[in-house]
């Protein structure tokens, strides 16, 4: 199938057809997690756009049943815990059990959010039902295979990811960036959808004196934050090694680690002076943003990373990697510093180099606002609409 350039012609015929929209997905609020949050996000804005959605996904908790909504349906299938990442899971496969759903009540498209066993069984049962499909590549796999003990798996983990990938109708990319990487790879029918982020939720209105104040952190002190999960793939040892060599210049700063995971006890063990926030999600998680002073992210292993959207538009500076969401949303000098990829020297001088200024990181915290105000998510469901309508017209025409 092949989408053609023009958005306005593919609109002109059924425009205002609602679509009955398969999603289907090994992750779902409320897990924490980028994959979570943001298809939960666009799923709503789908909704709000008039679509029906019937959504895909692994029971959560034993015995949990589907709850109908307005314009929303969910069919609910076993699942076990993620190797690795113990609190999600990915569910079981489903072939069969999709392909008598969906001629039973024949979808207008399937977009699949995860590569799992329910991924790979949705692509096959929609393959067969010839209907149109599009997917998402939101996690790097492949790079996160060397952290755990199995990098000599990476290749095969990315000829998985190709094959999976290339047969949809369409793949859905945050960045032009990770667009490129992923042609030259041999991966087909990219297409660019970007991140949103919520200004009103994420602001620098939410700074909050009080938790500061249960930081240890009164109105002089620096806070440094970071919001990861806590695993090795995230790079949070960099994090703090730039945290420390601050702290030896200016020792009345402090560093904030909002998240969870494997690595707590190993990172908590490197410096008794860190404060784990832990899991934080909705107004919690924005205010731990605003009260903060500047974001530092490590990661070089994100398809995206939406905690740097988060921070921008909470009105913090960025110290990041030239990677995912930083390389292409972080003005060098403006609002933040990019260092090379992999120049853990680099990362560490342009920590000190923030925290040591302050009138240069209160510029880039209000750059940073002002940068994150025109990544509204309703751009977002427009954009993931348009492709899905592309999608549906093109299976529709003759062979």
């Amino acid at each position: 199938m092949t989408i053609t350039p023009s958005i306005e012609v593919e609109r002109l015929a059924a425009a205002k057809v609602p679509l009955r929209i398969a999603v289907v997905t090994e992750t779902w609020p409320p897990d924490i997690n980028g994959v979570a949050n943001t298809l939960s996000r666009i799923v709503s804005g789908l909704q709000a756009l008039g679509h029906q959605i019937w959504l895909v996904r692994p029971r959560q908790t034993p015995g949990e049943s589907p709850i109908p909504r307005e314009r929303f349906e969910e069919t609910l299938v076993g699942g076990l815990p993620i190797p690795f990442y113990r609190q999600l899971r990915m569910g079981l496969p489903a072939r069969k059990d999709l392909t008598r759903l969906w001629v039973r009540e024949r979808p207008d498209i399937v977009h699949i959010a995860t590569e799992g066993p329910l991924g790979w069984s949705a692509l096959k049962a929609a393959r067969k039902l010839r209907l149109p499909i599009s997917t998402d590549f939101r996690t790097n796999f492949h790079a996160y295979s060397q952290h755990y003990g199995i990098g000599w798996l990476r290749g095969a983990i990315m000829s998985y990811m190709k094959r999976f990938h290339n047969g949809a109708d369409c793949t859905m990319v945050p960045t032009a960036r990770l667009q490129a990487e992923l042609a030259a790879l041999g991966f087909e029918r990219l297409q660019v959808v970007p991140r949103g982020v919520d200004t009103g939720l994420f602001s620098p209105d939410r700074r909050d004196p009080t938790l500061r104040h249960a930081w240890g952190a009164n109105d002089d002190t620096l806070v440094l934050l970071c919001v990861s999960r806590l695993a090795p793939e995230k790079n949070l040892a960099l994090v703090i090694r730039a945290w420390q060599a601050l702290k030896d210049r200016r020792p009345d700063t402090k560093l904030v680690l909002v998240g969870d995971g494997p690595q707590r006890e190993a990172l908590a063990a490197l410096d008794p002076d860190i404060v784990f926030a832990g899991f934080r999600s909705g107004d919690d998680l924005a205010r731990h943003y605003a009260s903060a002073d500047l974001f530092a992210f490590a990661s070089l292993t994100e398809t995206f990373g939406n905690v740097t959207l988060e921070a921008l538009a909470s009105g913090l500076a960025v110290v990041a990697y030239a990677h995912a969401a930083a390389g292409e949303l972080i003005a060098e000098g403006r609002n933040g510093i990019i260092a090379p990829a992999d120049d853990s020297a680099a990362f560490v001088r342009a920590v000190i180099e923030l925290g040591l200024d302050d009138s240069r990181r209160l510029a880039a915290g209000r750059a940073a606002r002002n940068s994150a105000l025109d990544l509204e998510w309703s751009a977002i469901y427009r954009r993931t609409e348009q492709i899905m309508r592309m999608l549906v017209q093109a299976a529709a025409r003759p062979s």
